[in-house]
């Protein structure tokens, strides 16, 4: 039976790397999905099969269904009801939870091990599971009450002090519990580590600012990828191992990726540092251009090639549906239409994709940033719907801007820019746009999805 259960957890792992090279193109990422899925079935039940062979009790067994079964259909309703917009809160709870359950494999496991005759390499593999699922866990439900509007960035000297502090203690005091200078058990240690983790966890996002949600996001699922394969060394469970893995050196790659689209580095936002203006700093007064509705269809109606670079506020209007049936309109028109996605549009990666692919926009029409920069003095108009920070010419020629160095979308190499703004409110940068007072640069006030659809009005009498 031990070998037919190690061979279900090889076919498991390989249904994981499966499912991610689907996952790798849109066309076939559902079937991806669902190949990863069944694996993860298939660990499950293995795993109870194991379970069942080495006499655990019935009553934990039960335990264990249940708590499956619960997290299923709360997941499930979860789901259901979430809209699009709060999908990163979604994504930053479900992670949560992760972490979470990682922290108390560790904790159960400490109350369970003969501390006497466990080696060394698994008492590290507990601490270093407990502390990173401990910090996934509230790290993760600060960012989701951040994401929510819930709780405010606080980027105050004391909690950014703190937090290095309490980093510090994370790291020498196992070293410090090894060569015996704490004289408390093994378990009582444990909980001790979980607490400053689990506060670690909280200052670690408290000073992080919303621009780099998308990093965080991608970070502390990565955490909980390395929690969940530090439990699989302990329990030697090889799904665990591998699941763990893939998660974890996919999310790191992948918040690498984020780092270098927002030209920060990982270790600065670690530390919740940011770049300032520099004192005094005066911004320049710009002379804004307003533009109709009527005049933005009458516009479009003449483009033969059109980009639209989708932002979050995109997200919030609810807006993509009626973005879709635009970009049908033109094309009718003869007028070729393109999405432009910034690698941290919105609020966690591939934010926007998603997005789009809910309003059943071609993923052929969607374009990288660098492809799009390469062809963005060909299109005769672009559509900036609820994007700020990515689009201002500031990260390219204004090195007192925070946000100088940002690779972005040069929206203001195009013959004809329309930003489509409710206000002249800043970005989360918190710093003004130049590329609104450009000559060839009109705002369009008001929701975008009204005016949207007021556009689409339009142009159908054109």
């Amino acid at each position: 039976m031990h070998a037919i259960i190690e061979v279900g957890y090889l076919l498991a792992t390989l249904s994981f790397l499966g499912g991610l090279k689907f996952m790798s193109s849109p066309k076939s990422a559902k079937t991806g999905n669902l190949i990863a899925a069944i694996g993860m079935v298939l660990a499950v039940i293995l795993t109870f099969i194991a379970a069942i062979t080495a006499t655990v009790p019935y009553t934990n067994l039960i335990i264990m269904f249940l708590a499956i079964a619960v997290g299923t259909v709360v997941g499930k309703r979860l789901s259901d009801k979430v809209e699009m917009t709060g999908m990163p809160q979604l994504v930053s709870l479900f992670n949560a939870t992760g972490g979470g359950c990682a922290m108390l494999l560790g904790l159960m496991e400490a109350n369970q091990i003969d501390v006497s005759t466990t080696i060394l390499g698994n008492k590290i593999l507990l601490i270093a599971g407990l502390v990173t699922g401990a910090i996934a866990l509230t790290g993760s439900i600060i960012a989701e009450r951040k994401l929510a509007g819930n709780v405010k960035d606080s980027r105050s000297k004391a909690v950014i002090f703190s937090a290095r502090i309490l980093l510090g203690l994370i790291l020498v005091l196992p070293i410090v519990y090894f060569i015996g200078l704490i004289p408390i058990g093994f378990t009582a240690f444990m909980y001790v580590l979980a607490s400053i983790a689990m506060i670690y966890g909280v200052l670690f996002v408290l000073p992080i600012g919303g621009a780099d949600m998308p990093v965080v996001i991608s970070l502390l699922n990565s955490i909980t990828g390395i929690a969940t394969a530090f439990a699989g060394f302990v329990y030697g469970n090889k799904a665990m191992i591998a699941g763990g893995i893939f998660v974890g050196a996919a999310g790191i790659l992948l918040t690498l990726l984020m780092c270098k689209a927002m030209n920060r580095s990982l270790m600065k936002v670690l530390a919740g540092t940011f770049k300032k203006s520099k004192a005094g700093a005066v911004e320049e007064e710009q002379e804004i251009k307003e533009i109709s509705i009527s005049e933005t269809a009458l516009t479009l109606s003449f483009a033969q090639k059109v980009a639209i670079i989708p932002g979050y506020g995109l997200a919030v209007a609810q807006a993509q549906h009626i973005c879709g049936q635009l970009q049908q309109l033109l094309e009718k028109r003869n007028c070729e239409v393109d999405y432009i996605i910034h690698p941290v549009a919105g609020r966690m990666p591939g934010h926007m994709n998603v997005l789009l692919a809910e309003a059943n926009v071609d993923y052929a029409r969607l374009k990288e940033m660098d492809e799009g920069n390469e062809n963005m003095a060909q299109y005769d108009t672009v559509l900036v719907l609820g994007a700020n920070d990515v689009v201002n010419p500031a990260a390219e020629n204004n090195p007192d801007s925070p946000v100088f160095g940002m690779p972005i979308i040069r929206a203001y190499e195009s013959k004809q820019v329309i930003v489509m703004k409710r206000s002249m409110n800043k970005g989360y940068a918190g710093i003004q746009n130049d590329l609104f007072g450009l000559d060839n640069c009109s705002i369009l006030f008001g929701d975008a999805k009204a005016s949207l659809q007021e556009i689409v009005n339009q142009l159908k009498l054109v």
